[in-house]
């Protein structure tokens, strides 16, 4: 039996991150799909750059998929978020790579569209497969978001499969909350994290 395991923002989940999976499910017995959670406590923690809660992200690739993948909350960073740093020395980053495999049986690889994350999923031994970079990102689908949200002329509706329109619209007030305010969020060892929750 053979696992893929997906880690990605998933924020939110675009047309190209549905043709990704598509192909994964041709590569493997089972898909898991797990989308970022930043977590403080009970709280989840989302920002400008992560906009949808881990709960909506689930029905955009549930409104897709069904049940014909696994979806879980695997990938979830606890604050303060800076016990994960340095990468590898720290033994929460290594907690996070158990999260990340609970009940993964059998053979398994990790994919990424990105050579840096590449390398630093075969340092966690994740066994990653570095496919081609989409051309389509998340962010820039985002962007065009909140450009809808603000009144300005946007083509999101053409990046985002049908279902998950539906879903966007649902909790469009996450789209209007986030669309006029200050991206709270730094960047660290190339991953993003939320400002709040980094320390305590």
């Amino acid at each position: 039996m053979i696992t893929a395991l997906y880690l990605a923002h998933l924020n939110p989940v675009t047309k190209a991150h549905v043709e990704i999976i598509e192909e994964l499910k041709k590569d493997a017995d089972v898909v898991k799909v797990m989308p970022v959670v930043f977590r403080d406590g009970d709280k989840e923690i989302n920002s400008k750059s992560f906009p949808f809660n881990f709960e909506v992200r689930k029905k955009m690739l549930e409104s897709v998929f069904g049940d014909s993948i696994q979806i879980t909350d695997d990938y979830a960073f606890f604050a303060p978020f800076k016990k994960y740093m340095p990468p590898l020395l720290s033994p929460k980053s290594w907690q996070l790579r158990k999260q990340i495999l609970r009940g993964v049986e059998g053979n398994f690889f990790s994919y990424t569209g990105d050579k840096t994350e590449g390398y630093m999923l075969k340092i966690y031994r994740l066994k990653p497969k570095v496919g081609e970079r989409k051309s389509l990102s998340a962010a820039s689908v985002k962007e065009k978001l909140y450009d809808a949200a603000v009144g300005k002329k946007s083509s999101w509706k053409e990046d985002v499969p049908e279902n998950i329109i539906k879903v966007i619209e649902n909790d469009w007030k996450t789209v209007e909350k986030f669309a006029d305010s200050e991206d709270m969020t730094t960047r660290v060892a190339g991953m993003k994290f939320p400002k709040e929750g980094w320390s305590k």
